[in-house]
């Protein structure tokens, strides 16, 4: 018969019991060590992400934009009358002189009214001879008449003369003599006068022929116009230079003003340059320029900064202090870097992608060990590829300047 053993069964129940607490003890334990370890650190491939390393010394600050070799002297050819294009000489491309015709065009209208004009001219003209012929010999009239009148003045004054001792001496009557002396003072009054008409005349005449001579120098301003509108029917370059564009077509018509042709001289470019509205605030005439042409590097200074922003960027003209490498030539692709100032001993980091001058960001600071610490960053002046560092960061430390909204809910990252 079986023999009941009650103390086996509360033995194995006892070893159940303990082993159920050293279990929970264990995982309870795991517990507390794996919260106090916090979450795991997001992990990223070292060589996925850009660093830099804070450094401290002079900073180059520069800006930079992309620009276009443009002509200094630029001739835009306009219509001065509306005409129809009848052959274009020359094409664009071609080497052109000042008297090079481009283009002959014609207008009927514009040779009827040189005709006219020149007719106007040739009646005016004689006009004016005709109207100084008849002055003057209106003035010979006056002349002659003045003439006539000191001629009696002068032979009634005799007379007086002759007259005065032949009246005292009683051999003439007194009465003849004193008649003799109111002619003779008529005589001189008639001089008088007749001498005012001749010198009023003459200023009438001057007056007369001023009046006609302006008459005719605008009828000859008007005839060199039409002249010069009737030589404007064959389009010459103007300048020295190469033919760029010839925006028209024979058999064209085209209206007074429009554009016939545009030349350039080749051998005087500039660079006109963009810069972001955001960097060219800095900017001043005289700085020195950097000009990338793809086949050289050239100096040069800023000589003009627009004013106005177009489509977010601000056109700098840039004037050239050298020769231009062989390969320039008009509406050529470059690159611009001008130099705005240099910061003696600052602390300077290269760029971040987020990193704006004058603000504050937040960068992961890289230790030895491969952990990268979000730290608050306010950032200074920046140029080109470097900013420089005002605070939050000292020399030697190792920065990550790639994009991290990735991560922008840790503050913490391992690399490996």
């Amino acid at each position: 018969m079986d023999i009941a053993r009650p103390e086996l069964k509360l033995r194995k129940r006892r070893r159940q019991w303990l082993l159920a607490g050293t279990l929970l003890t264990a995982v309870i334990g795991a517990a507390i060590v794996l919260a106090r370890l916090g979450p795991a650190l997001p992990s990223i491939e070292r060589g996925s992400v850009l660093m830099d390393t804070v450094k401290r010394g002079e900073l180059l600050r520069e800006v930079r934009g992309p620009g276009t070799l443009v002509p200094r002297q630029i001739r835009w050819i306009a219509a001065d009358t509306a005409a129809h294009v009848e052959r274009i000489v020359v094409k664009p491309g071609a080497a052109v002189q000042a008297d090079t015709v481009i283009l002959e065009l014609s207008n009927p209208e514009v040779d009827d009214q040189l005709l006219a004009a020149k007719a106007a001219v040739t009646a005016a003209q004689s006009d004016l001879a005709a109207k100084r012929t008849e002055l003057k010999s209106r003035l010979l009239d006056e002349q002659a008449a003045l003439a006539g009148a000191n001629a009696d003045y002068a032979t009634s004054r005799i007379q007086a003369e002759a007259e005065k001792p032949l009246a005292e001496k009683g051999i003439i009557p007194g009465v003849q003599y004193r008649k003799t002396l109111i002619t003779l003072e008529q005589l001189k009054g008639r001089v008088s006068i007749e001498q005012q008409r001749v010198e009023e005349y003459q200023r009438n005449i001057a007056a007369q022929i001023a009046a006609e001579q302006a008459r005719l120098d605008q009828l000859i301003a008007t005839r060199e116009l039409r002249q010069r509108q009737a030589d404007a029917l064959h389009v010459r370059a103007g300048i020295a230079g190469i033919l760029q564009q010839v925006p028209v077509e024979e058999g064209q018509q085209v209206a007074a003003g429009a554009n016939l042709a545009r030349v350039a001289r080749p051998d005087e470019l500039m660079a006109e340059l963009r810069i972001a509205e955001t960097q060219a605030k800095d900017i001043t005439l005289g700085q020195a320029v950097r000009v990338d042409t793809r086949n050289g590097i050239v100096d040069g200074k800023v000589v003009r900064v627009d004013p106005a922003v177009q489509n977010g960027s601000v056109q700098v003209d840039v004037a050239f202090d050298g020769a231009l490498p062989p390969g320039a030539r008009p509406d050529l692709s470059v690159d611009g870097t001008i130099e705005i100032e240099r910061l003696p001993d600052v602390l300077y980091v290269g760029r971040p992608a987020f990193g704006q001058a004058g603000s504050d960001a937040r960068l992961f600071r890289v230790d030895a060990d491969g952990i990268a610490t979000r730290v608050p960053v306010r950032l200074g002046k920046s140029s080109v590829n470097q900013i420089q560092v005002v605070q939050g960061l000292q020399a030697g430390d190792r920065v990550i300047l790639s994009d991290t909204s990735a991560w922008d809910g840790h503050d913490r990252l391992r690399l490996r």
